[in-house]
């Protein structure tokens, strides 16, 4: 089955005979007839399946990014070298020390301090009770006797270094003020034996007790 447009004359090219083109279509519908006997149909509907086509879009290529430069190192400046350090090993060394430590000598036990001062004299005190000094007994009041009074005094006395009274204090009294004076008054006319640094008198205090008591 063909159809048959009127030939249109070209005056730029030859004609071509008619049956050139009948014999064109007639050879390719027994090659389409020849196919579809000898193919298989599975092949055949595969063959005139319709061709799915998928369009790519190319995307244009990127420029490669430029490497990222390295910071060129600053030049140091001239700086003093550091001071060595010591430091100590943790691993026992047979090596001796370079220094030794002299034995220390024993130390001087400290020395007695002089003494440049003499010795003190021992001081003799004062007495009063020597026999050959005849000192006068107190008189016992003739008021105190008839009352009853009585009691002891005790008197603190300074002896000159001649042996005699310069000071007669009542210490402790008796409670009874005319026995305090009768003694007061008897022991400031007594003589005494001076007190005696060595070989030498002074003058010192001395305690003279009187007991005032009446007769039963």
């Amino acid at each position: 089955m063909g159809i048959f447009f009127p030939r249109i004359p070209d005056a730029g090219r030859p004609e071509r005979p008619l049956f050139s083109i009948t014999g064109a279509a007639v050879a390719h519908v027994g090659l389409i007839a020849l196919i579809a006997v000898v193919a298989p149909p599975d092949a055949l509907k595969n063959a005139l399946n319709p061709m799915a086509v998928r369009l790519v879009e190319i995307l244009p290529e990127l420029p490669k990014p430029k490497p990222a430069e390295t910071p060129k190192p600053k030049p140091k400046k001239n700086l003093p070298p550091p001071p060595p350090q010591l430091l100590a090993s943790t691993t026992p060394s047979n090596t001796p020390l370079a220094f030794s430590v002299p034995p220390q000598p024993p130390t001087p036990a400290p020395a007695a301090p002089i003494n440049l001062a003499p010795a003190p004299v021992a001081i003799t005190a004062a007495r009063f009770d020597a026999d050959y000094l005849d000192n006068p007994k107190p008189v016992y009041p003739h008021a105190s006797r008839r009352l009853g009074e009585q009691g002891k005094v005790l008197l603190r006395v300074h002896v000159s270094a001649a042996g005699l009274a310069e000071k007669v204090e009542v210490k402790t009294g008796s409670g009874y003020a005319r026995l305090d004076q009768s003694a007061h008054d008897a022991v400031s006319r007594w003589r005494f034996v001076p007190a005696r640094r060595g070989d030498q008198a002074v003058a010192a205090w001395v305690q003279v007790p009187i007991t005032f008591q009446l007769d039963s």
